[in-house]
Protein backbone atom coordinates (compact mmCIF):
# COMPACT_ATOMS: atom_id res chain seq x y z
CA UNK A 1 0.00 0.00 0.00
CA UNK A 2 3.22 1.98 0.54
CA UNK A 3 3.83 2.66 -3.14
CA UNK A 4 0.28 3.16 -3.93
CA UNK A 5 0.40 6.69 -1.41
CA UNK A 6 4.13 7.45 -3.20
CA UNK A 7 2.78 6.98 -6.40
CA UNK A 8 -0.17 9.53 -5.52
CA UNK A 9 2.54 12.03 -4.79
CA UNK A 10 4.60 11.70 -7.48
CA UNK A 11 1.58 12.12 -9.91
CA UNK A 12 2.21 15.73 -10.06
CA UNK A 13 5.67 15.29 -10.93
CA UNK A 14 4.67 12.61 -13.75
CA UNK A 15 2.57 15.14 -15.65
CA UNK A 16 5.24 17.95 -15.68
CA UNK A 17 7.96 15.55 -16.63
CA UNK A 18 5.57 14.36 -19.62
CA UNK A 19 5.52 17.36 -21.34
CA UNK A 20 8.75 17.15 -21.96
CA UNK A 21 9.64 13.97 -22.95
CA UNK A 22 11.06 12.94 -26.02
CA UNK A 23 10.46 9.61 -28.18
CA UNK A 24 13.17 7.43 -28.32
CA UNK A 25 11.94 4.34 -29.45
CA UNK A 26 13.29 2.39 -26.57
CA UNK A 27 11.89 -0.44 -24.84
CA UNK A 28 12.24 -1.21 -20.85
CA UNK A 29 11.47 -4.93 -19.74
CA UNK A 30 10.78 -5.50 -15.69
CA UNK A 31 11.07 -8.52 -14.90
CA UNK A 32 12.75 -9.61 -11.28
CA UNK A 33 12.48 -13.21 -10.35
CA UNK A 34 15.11 -15.68 -11.16
CA UNK A 35 17.38 -18.02 -13.36
CA UNK A 36 14.38 -20.06 -15.03
CA UNK A 37 11.91 -16.61 -14.98
CA UNK A 38 14.96 -15.05 -17.02
CA UNK A 39 15.22 -17.72 -19.57
CA UNK A 40 11.43 -17.74 -19.93
CA UNK A 41 11.36 -14.03 -21.12
CA UNK A 42 13.93 -14.55 -23.40
CA UNK A 43 11.55 -15.20 -26.69
CA UNK A 44 10.03 -11.76 -25.56
CA UNK A 45 13.49 -10.75 -25.79
CA UNK A 46 14.62 -11.68 -29.22
CA UNK A 47 10.91 -10.44 -30.44
CA UNK A 48 11.95 -6.95 -28.87
CA UNK A 49 15.42 -7.37 -30.99
CA UNK A 50 16.81 -4.50 -28.31
CA UNK A 51 15.72 -3.64 -24.90
CA UNK A 52 16.45 -2.41 -21.41
CA UNK A 53 15.73 -4.62 -18.58
CA UNK A 54 14.73 -4.54 -14.92
CA UNK A 55 15.86 -7.61 -13.46
CA UNK A 56 17.36 -9.59 -10.12
CA UNK A 57 20.88 -9.33 -9.69
CA UNK A 58 20.64 -13.07 -9.08
CA UNK A 59 20.38 -13.67 -13.25
CA UNK A 60 23.44 -11.36 -13.67
CA UNK A 61 25.72 -13.50 -15.28
CA UNK A 62 23.37 -14.17 -18.05
CA UNK A 63 22.20 -10.99 -18.80
CA UNK A 64 25.25 -9.20 -19.40
CA UNK A 65 26.26 -12.01 -21.94
CA UNK A 66 22.66 -11.16 -23.66
CA UNK A 67 23.19 -8.86 -27.05
CA UNK A 68 19.26 -8.22 -26.93
CA UNK A 69 20.18 -6.50 -23.63
CA UNK A 70 21.19 -3.07 -23.32
CA UNK A 71 20.98 -1.24 -20.25
CA UNK A 72 20.66 -3.59 -17.20
CA UNK A 73 19.18 -2.21 -14.19
CA UNK A 74 18.89 -5.03 -10.94
CA UNK A 75 16.51 -4.16 -8.16
CA UNK A 76 18.52 -5.01 -5.63
CA UNK A 77 20.62 -2.19 -6.22
CA UNK A 78 17.53 0.09 -4.92
CA UNK A 79 16.32 -1.70 -2.67
CA UNK A 80 18.38 0.64 0.94
CA UNK A 81 15.27 2.66 1.25
CA UNK A 82 11.82 4.63 -0.18
CA UNK A 83 13.92 7.38 -1.22
CA UNK A 84 16.63 4.97 -3.45
CA UNK A 85 13.70 3.31 -4.73
CA UNK A 86 12.16 6.48 -5.89
CA UNK A 87 15.36 8.00 -7.70
CA UNK A 88 15.16 4.67 -9.87
CA UNK A 89 11.36 5.56 -10.49
CA UNK A 90 12.74 8.86 -11.79
CA UNK A 91 15.35 7.82 -13.70
CA UNK A 92 12.80 5.70 -15.56
CA UNK A 93 9.88 7.86 -15.75
CA UNK A 94 10.84 9.86 -19.33
CA UNK A 95 13.48 7.34 -21.09
CA UNK A 96 11.00 4.42 -22.48
CA UNK A 97 8.24 4.60 -25.19
CA UNK A 98 7.84 0.89 -24.27
CA UNK A 99 7.58 -1.12 -20.96
CA UNK A 100 6.87 -4.49 -20.78
CA UNK A 101 5.66 -5.75 -16.80
CA UNK A 102 6.33 -9.34 -16.28
CA UNK A 103 6.55 -9.38 -13.29
CA UNK A 104 3.55 -7.73 -11.40
CA UNK A 105 4.37 -7.28 -7.89
CA UNK A 106 3.85 -3.87 -5.57
CA UNK A 107 7.38 -2.72 -6.35
CA UNK A 108 7.66 -3.53 -10.26
CA UNK A 109 3.88 -1.95 -10.73
CA UNK A 110 5.21 1.14 -9.16
CA UNK A 111 8.19 1.47 -10.97
CA UNK A 112 5.80 0.72 -14.43
CA UNK A 113 3.22 2.92 -13.68
CA UNK A 114 5.80 6.10 -12.98
CA UNK A 115 7.15 5.97 -16.36
CA UNK A 116 5.21 8.03 -18.87
CA UNK A 117 5.86 5.37 -22.16
CA UNK A 118 3.17 5.78 -24.19
CA UNK A 119 2.74 2.02 -24.74
CA UNK A 120 2.98 0.36 -21.40
CA UNK A 121 1.43 -3.60 -21.42
CA UNK A 122 1.47 -5.38 -18.48
CA UNK A 123 0.85 -8.87 -17.37
CA UNK A 124 -2.26 -9.38 -14.47
CA UNK A 125 -2.65 -12.96 -12.59
CA UNK A 126 -3.84 -14.68 -10.01
CA UNK A 127 -2.44 -12.87 -7.38
CA UNK A 128 -3.62 -9.38 -8.63
CA UNK A 129 -4.98 -7.45 -5.60
CA UNK A 130 -7.40 -5.00 -5.58
CA UNK A 131 -5.51 -2.37 -4.08
CA UNK A 132 -3.35 -2.43 -7.28
CA UNK A 133 -6.01 -1.18 -9.81
CA UNK A 134 -4.33 2.31 -9.46
CA UNK A 135 -1.28 1.05 -11.27
CA UNK A 136 -3.53 -0.63 -13.70
CA UNK A 137 -5.07 2.05 -14.98
CA UNK A 138 -1.41 3.44 -16.04
CA UNK A 139 -1.60 0.94 -18.53
CA UNK A 140 -2.36 0.80 -22.18
CA UNK A 141 -3.42 -2.94 -22.41
CA UNK A 142 -3.33 -6.12 -20.20
CA UNK A 143 -2.46 -9.65 -20.24
CA UNK A 144 -4.24 -11.87 -18.28
CA UNK A 145 -2.69 -14.68 -16.92
CA UNK A 146 -4.02 -18.07 -15.13
CA UNK A 147 -2.63 -21.07 -14.13
CA UNK A 148 -3.37 -22.83 -16.91
CA UNK A 149 -1.23 -19.74 -19.35
CA UNK A 150 1.80 -20.86 -20.59
CA UNK A 151 4.13 -17.90 -18.98
CA UNK A 152 6.35 -17.49 -22.07
CA UNK A 153 3.40 -17.10 -24.50
CA UNK A 154 1.67 -14.87 -21.59
CA UNK A 155 5.00 -12.81 -22.07
CA UNK A 156 5.00 -12.63 -25.65
CA UNK A 157 1.47 -11.43 -26.37
CA UNK A 158 2.85 -8.34 -24.15
CA UNK A 159 4.21 -7.54 -27.04
CA UNK A 160 1.84 -8.68 -29.99
CA UNK A 161 -1.53 -10.67 -29.05
CA UNK A 162 -0.68 -12.97 -31.97
CA UNK A 163 2.57 -14.69 -30.63
CA UNK A 164 2.56 -18.20 -29.49
CA UNK A 165 5.57 -20.24 -28.54
CA UNK A 166 6.80 -21.49 -31.48
CA UNK A 167 7.39 -17.47 -32.15
CA UNK A 168 10.59 -17.60 -30.82
CA UNK A 169 13.03 -19.75 -29.48
CA UNK A 170 14.14 -19.22 -25.63
CA UNK A 171 18.16 -18.63 -25.01
CA UNK A 172 20.64 -18.93 -22.01
CA UNK A 173 22.81 -16.43 -23.05
CA UNK A 174 22.71 -14.74 -26.71
CA UNK A 175 25.53 -16.03 -28.29
CA UNK A 176 26.08 -19.00 -25.81
CA UNK A 177 29.09 -17.55 -23.99
CA UNK A 178 31.47 -20.35 -23.86
CA UNK A 179 34.48 -20.67 -21.26
CA UNK A 180 37.25 -22.34 -21.45
CA UNK A 181 38.37 -23.03 -17.78
CA UNK A 182 35.36 -26.02 -17.82
CA UNK A 183 36.28 -29.85 -16.45
CA UNK A 184 37.54 -31.67 -19.45
CA UNK A 185 35.12 -34.45 -17.69
CA UNK A 186 32.40 -32.39 -19.99
CA UNK A 187 33.90 -33.28 -23.35
CA UNK A 188 33.77 -36.87 -22.63
CA UNK A 189 32.69 -39.03 -25.45
CA UNK A 190 32.78 -42.16 -24.08
CA UNK A 191 29.54 -42.07 -21.64
CA UNK A 192 26.37 -40.59 -21.77
CA UNK A 193 26.33 -37.43 -19.33
CA UNK A 194 23.80 -36.91 -17.42
CA UNK A 195 23.64 -33.22 -15.69
CA UNK A 196 21.68 -33.65 -12.46
CA UNK A 197 20.34 -30.93 -9.39
CA UNK A 198 20.13 -32.50 -6.44
CA UNK A 199 18.67 -29.35 -4.78
CA UNK A 200 16.16 -26.18 -6.09
CA UNK A 201 15.82 -22.57 -4.92
CA UNK A 202 12.90 -24.19 -3.20
CA UNK A 203 14.41 -26.56 -1.10
CA UNK A 204 10.58 -27.93 -1.06
CA UNK A 205 11.16 -28.52 -4.25
CA UNK A 206 14.57 -30.62 -3.74
CA UNK A 207 13.99 -34.53 -4.86
CA UNK A 208 15.10 -36.67 -2.03
CA UNK A 209 18.67 -38.95 -1.95
CA UNK A 210 15.91 -42.02 -1.85
CA UNK A 211 14.50 -40.81 -5.36
CA UNK A 212 18.05 -40.29 -6.66
CA UNK A 213 19.05 -43.72 -5.44
CA UNK A 214 15.96 -45.94 -6.79
CA UNK A 215 16.66 -43.84 -10.44
CA UNK A 216 20.75 -44.70 -10.16
CA UNK A 217 19.81 -48.44 -9.64
CA UNK A 218 17.63 -48.82 -12.24
CA UNK A 219 20.15 -46.85 -15.10
CA UNK A 220 22.79 -48.97 -13.35
CA UNK A 221 23.04 -50.58 -16.90
CA UNK A 222 23.62 -47.55 -19.09
CA UNK A 223 26.86 -46.01 -19.46
CA UNK A 224 25.55 -43.08 -17.54
CA UNK A 225 27.91 -40.79 -15.75
CA UNK A 226 26.22 -38.04 -13.40
CA UNK A 227 27.39 -34.16 -13.07
CA UNK A 228 25.97 -32.67 -10.27
CA UNK A 229 25.51 -29.21 -10.34
CA UNK A 230 25.25 -26.64 -7.31
CA UNK A 231 25.97 -23.51 -5.52
CA UNK A 232 28.81 -23.90 -3.12
CA UNK A 233 25.71 -23.99 -0.28
CA UNK A 234 24.39 -27.32 -1.52
CA UNK A 235 27.06 -29.29 -0.43
CA UNK A 236 25.00 -30.68 2.55
CA UNK A 237 22.83 -31.37 0.13
CA UNK A 238 25.88 -33.93 -1.89
CA UNK A 239 27.03 -35.38 1.97
CA UNK A 240 22.84 -36.38 2.07
CA UNK A 241 23.11 -38.16 -1.18
CA UNK A 242 26.04 -39.95 -0.85
CA UNK A 243 25.01 -41.36 2.72
CA UNK A 244 22.13 -42.98 1.03
CA UNK A 245 24.18 -43.85 -2.93
CA UNK A 246 27.44 -44.15 -1.25
CA UNK A 247 30.35 -42.72 -3.55
CA UNK A 248 31.21 -45.70 -5.84
CA UNK A 249 28.57 -43.90 -8.76
CA UNK A 250 29.84 -42.25 -11.56
CA UNK A 251 29.46 -39.36 -10.01
CA UNK A 252 31.12 -36.31 -11.14
CA UNK A 253 30.70 -33.30 -8.98
CA UNK A 254 30.72 -29.79 -9.87
CA UNK A 255 28.94 -28.19 -7.03
CA UNK A 256 30.89 -24.53 -6.11
CA UNK A 257 33.10 -25.44 -9.47
CA UNK A 258 30.87 -23.56 -12.23
CA UNK A 259 30.00 -19.66 -11.82
CA UNK A 260 26.28 -19.13 -13.47
CA UNK A 261 28.16 -17.77 -16.07
CA UNK A 262 29.58 -20.76 -16.91
CA UNK A 263 26.85 -22.96 -16.47
CA UNK A 264 25.19 -22.78 -20.15
CA UNK A 265 28.35 -24.01 -21.58
CA UNK A 266 29.00 -26.59 -19.13
CA UNK A 267 25.60 -27.90 -19.99
CA UNK A 268 25.69 -27.42 -23.52
CA UNK A 269 28.26 -30.20 -23.20
CA UNK A 270 25.75 -32.72 -21.85
CA UNK A 271 23.62 -35.78 -23.12
CA UNK A 272 20.64 -35.22 -20.54
CA UNK A 273 19.59 -33.13 -17.90
CA UNK A 274 17.48 -34.46 -14.84
CA UNK A 275 15.88 -32.36 -12.40
CA UNK A 276 12.84 -31.04 -10.37
CA UNK A 277 11.23 -27.41 -11.56
CA UNK A 278 14.82 -25.72 -11.39
CA UNK A 279 16.99 -22.99 -13.19
CA UNK A 280 19.30 -25.41 -14.93
CA UNK A 281 16.30 -27.79 -16.16
CA UNK A 282 15.63 -24.42 -18.51
CA UNK A 283 18.51 -23.75 -18.97
CA UNK A 284 18.94 -26.99 -20.54
CA UNK A 285 15.84 -26.83 -22.31
CA UNK A 286 17.29 -23.59 -23.83
CA UNK A 287 19.94 -25.80 -25.48
CA UNK A 288 18.19 -28.03 -26.83
CA UNK A 289 19.25 -30.58 -23.99
CA UNK A 290 17.03 -33.60 -23.67
CA UNK A 291 15.21 -33.06 -20.38
CA UNK A 292 13.37 -35.20 -17.66
CA UNK A 293 11.34 -33.07 -15.31
CA UNK A 294 10.11 -34.22 -12.00
CA UNK A 295 7.49 -31.27 -11.77
CA UNK A 296 6.67 -32.73 -8.19
CA UNK A 297 3.47 -30.03 -6.90
CA UNK A 298 4.26 -27.85 -9.71
CA UNK A 299 1.57 -26.67 -12.68
CA UNK A 300 2.94 -27.89 -15.43
CA UNK A 301 0.69 -26.33 -17.92
CA UNK A 302 1.95 -22.71 -16.42
CA UNK A 303 5.54 -23.18 -17.08
CA UNK A 304 7.51 -26.06 -18.14
CA UNK A 305 10.48 -27.25 -20.77
CA UNK A 306 8.88 -27.13 -24.35
CA UNK A 307 11.63 -29.22 -26.04
CA UNK A 308 12.21 -32.63 -26.09
CA UNK A 309 10.99 -33.24 -22.58
CA UNK A 310 9.84 -36.39 -20.24
CA UNK A 311 7.15 -34.93 -17.68
CA UNK A 312 7.53 -37.38 -14.43
CA UNK A 313 4.68 -36.28 -12.17
CA UNK A 314 3.14 -37.17 -9.02
CA UNK A 315 -0.28 -39.73 -9.12
CA UNK A 316 -3.52 -38.12 -7.89
CA UNK A 317 -1.77 -34.92 -6.36
CA UNK A 318 -3.33 -31.96 -7.73
CA UNK A 319 -0.85 -28.82 -8.21
CA UNK A 320 0.28 -26.67 -5.58
CA UNK A 321 3.32 -24.61 -6.73
CA UNK A 322 2.32 -22.04 -9.32
CA UNK A 323 4.36 -19.18 -11.06
CA UNK A 324 3.21 -16.59 -8.99
CA UNK A 325 2.19 -18.26 -6.15
CA UNK A 326 5.01 -20.78 -4.92
CA UNK A 327 4.25 -21.69 -1.06
CA UNK A 328 7.83 -23.11 0.50
CA UNK A 329 6.02 -26.26 1.86
CA UNK A 330 3.40 -28.47 0.83
CA UNK A 331 0.80 -31.15 2.34
CA UNK A 332 2.18 -34.20 0.91
CA UNK A 333 5.91 -35.38 1.78
CA UNK A 334 8.45 -34.84 -1.25
CA UNK A 335 8.88 -38.66 -1.00
CA UNK A 336 5.56 -38.81 -2.46
CA UNK A 337 5.42 -36.20 -4.57
CA UNK A 338 8.41 -37.54 -6.70
CA UNK A 339 8.19 -41.23 -6.23
CA UNK A 340 8.93 -43.01 -8.75
CA UNK A 341 7.06 -46.39 -9.52
CA UNK A 342 8.52 -48.99 -11.96
CA UNK A 343 5.95 -47.65 -15.20
CA UNK A 344 8.09 -44.00 -14.49
CA UNK A 345 11.48 -45.26 -14.33
CA UNK A 346 10.76 -47.42 -17.31
CA UNK A 347 9.98 -44.84 -19.07
CA UNK A 348 13.13 -42.27 -17.95
CA UNK A 349 15.25 -45.79 -19.08
CA UNK A 350 13.84 -45.76 -22.69
CA UNK A 351 14.10 -41.89 -22.32
CA UNK A 352 17.54 -41.89 -22.28
CA UNK A 353 18.39 -45.41 -24.35
CA UNK A 354 16.28 -44.41 -27.18
CA UNK A 355 18.26 -41.32 -27.66
CA UNK A 356 21.83 -42.80 -27.67
CA UNK A 357 21.51 -45.70 -29.64
CA UNK A 358 24.94 -45.41 -31.29
CA UNK A 359 26.45 -44.87 -27.82
CA UNK A 360 24.46 -48.19 -26.26
CA UNK A 361 26.34 -50.32 -29.46
CA UNK A 362 29.59 -49.05 -28.69
CA UNK A 363 29.41 -50.31 -24.68
CA UNK A 364 27.51 -53.71 -25.97
CA UNK A 365 30.04 -57.08 -25.66
CA UNK A 366 30.69 -58.16 -29.12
Amino acid sequence: MNYIFIFILLLPLKWVRKLFQKKQGRNLVIQTAKIGDFINITPLLAHLRQSDALLSRTVAPLAQHDDTLLKIWYVEDHKSGMLAKIRLALQLMNRYDNVYLLHPNNLNLFYAACCNAGNKQFLSNYRRKWYQTLFYWTANGIVEHSKISLTIESYLKLANRTLTKESYKKHATRPLFKNSLLPEELFRQDIIKIGISISAGNQAKTIPPVIWKKLFDHLQDLPCSYYIFGAPNEIGHLEELYRVTGKNRPFINLIGQLSLEMVPYAISQLDFYIASDSGNVYIADALDIPVVLLYGPCGIEEQRPLGDVLLIGPDHIAPSSFIFAAPYQFHHPAEQLYALDQRKLDDIHAFISDRQPERLCQTKPH
